[in-house]
């Protein structure tokens, strides 16, 4: 008997905002569910421009809210090689399995996308799935359990580094005697 869908583990995958068409993502998201996947996890896709899946749930967009919703609840985030997109899943502990736009594939105008995945990747945060083969084996291993999450600290937390960051300004304008941010910005002339 298998597993209602809502019981299953969610998959969170994104291509991303960007204008140029991503169809590489869903397709092998389809490919994954039609070959079984669907009696093991449960997907939802923001497609943007790209092709939209037959299996999976989809939306073309999402807003902040919702995406940082979403990635907090999934087993395994999938994502395009967008800083931002990578760095949201790493500060909610996720270690997310990246997908680059290729600018060869007409997928993006240039390969920083590439470049920044395999930076992240070399470091850890993230697992980089340049091809197919690689993409399925990465999906196995996180739903199979054998990907360590990431541990958060107070550098991966923002509102603990904002927290920080704030303490440490007014460090500086104590130790300046200076009352307000707006009065150092004022060149301590006052307003």
């Amino acid at each position: 008997m298998s597993a209602e869908p809502a019981e299953l583990p969610l998959i969170f995958a994104t291509v991303g905002t960007d204008v140029h068409p991503f169809h590489r993502m869903p397709r092998w998201i389809d490919a994954w569910l039609a070959e079984g996947g669907s009696e093991r996890a449960r997907v939802f896709l923001q497609t943007g421009t790209s092709d939209v899946p037959e299996l999976a749930e989809h939306r073309p967009y999402l807003g902040y809210a919702e995406m940082e919703s979403r990635m907090r609840e999934a087993a395994v985030v999938v994502c395009h090689g967008g800083p931002g997109t990578i760095m949201l899943a790493v500060s909610l502990g996720k270690r997310p399995i990246v997908v680059p736009r290729d600018a060869g594939r007409g997928e993006h105008v240039d390969n920083h996308q590439v470049a920044f995945s395999r930076r992240i990747a070399a470091d850890g945060a993230a697992l980089l799935a340049e091809s197919e083969e690689d993409f399925r084996r990465h999906l196995e291993a996180a739903l199979a359990g054998e990907v360590e999450p990431l541990r958060r600290t107070a550098g991966s937390d923002p509102a603990i580094a904002a927290a920080r960051f704030e303490e440490l300004v007014q460090g500086l304008f104590a130790a300046r005697g200076r009352r307000s941010a707006g009065d150092a910005l004022m060149g301590g002339r006052g307003a």
